[in-house]
């Protein structure tokens, strides 16, 4: 079953990525005509270098998210086919920003949305908080250039930039919302701190942080777990064990952000929201 899982899901992502490329120079041209359009909402330095653990074949698809000029298309058409209809318009992702906390005090002037791939969340919070700034960031610049073209056809008004979640190099305390949504399990657990670290460093006072990703429990029943293993062996997922064994309550804590809420969602992924306290308060 699982070998059977892995051969449909790789000929899957190689059906789709060969029907783009047989039409690269099409879909090239629409996401260069939508940064003309646009040319102050993409930001992004040429020589930028992708971090070797960004590189590999996330969940199998060729060239992951850094090495195909065209995988933002494959990525979104792919997940379209894994949803199997309950997410064309989104809808997932609008689920998922209903559920972020907005500060205590109702300022929401920018927003960040880290790990953002093709921009999904990250025009839901722009129609959420339609007065903020929303800035989507990620490391693939194939998927941001799409989900700049996405955003451009949609006529929704965010900003996207090519960066790492760990080091975004962005002013501190300029923002009041920061999203992570399934973010941290597809990154190496050394980061897990850093980045948690540069959200809190990013929020102002009395900001906010919500994380949606898979559940942390180290008591995984055994059929989950070697779910799990199987994930992470042959489905190009080597970075969410430790994610799911990771103390990440702890995590958030230890870097001085206080937890407001922790539990489960619609779907299997479960949600935490913290908040950088005001000083004294």
């Amino acid at each position: 079953w699982k070998r059977l899982m892995r051969s449909q899901q790789q000929q899957t992502w190689q059906k789709i990525q060969d029907g783009y490329a047989a039409e690269r120079a099409r879909y090239e041209a629409e996401l260069d005509a939508a940064e003309r359009a646009r040319p102050n909402r993409l930001h992004y330095d040429p020589n930028f270098v992708v971090p070797r653990y960004a590189t590999l074949d996330i969940h199998l698809q060729p060239g992951g998210y850094v090495g195909d000029s065209l995988a933002g298309y494959v990525f979104h058409h792919g997940t379209k086919v894994f949803y199997q209809g309950d997410n064309d318009q989104d809808e997932l992702h609008r689920q998922v920003v209903d559920m972020v906390a907005a500060p205590a005090d109702g300022r929401v002037v920018r927003v960040i949305d880290f790990g953002c791939s093709i921009g999904q969340c990250t025009t839901a919070l722009k129609q959420r908080f339609p007065q903020a700034e929303v800035t989507g960031l990620d490391v693939g610049l194939p998927l941001l250039r799409y989900a700049h073209k996405r955003a451009v056809d949609l006529d929704v008004d965010v900003h996207f930039r090519h960066g790492l979640a760990e080091d975004t190099g962005l002013p501190s305390e300029s923002f009041d919302v920061v999203l992570c949504y399934i973010l941290f399990h597809e990154v190496p657990e050394r980061l897990f701190p850093v980045i948690l670290a540069e959200a809190r460093r990013l929020l102002r006072p009395g900001g906010t942080l919500t994380v949606v990703d898979a559940p942390n429990d180290s008591n995984l029943p055994a059929p989950n777990r070697m779910w799990l293993k199987f994930d992470a062996l042959h489905n190009c997922e080597p970075y969410s064990p430790a994610f799911v064994a990771s103390d990440f309550r702890k995590l958030i804590e230890d870097t001085g952000l206080r937890i407001t809420h922790v539990g489960p969602t619609p779907t299997f992924l479960h949600l935490t929201t913290a908040v950088k306290d005001v000083a004294g308060g």
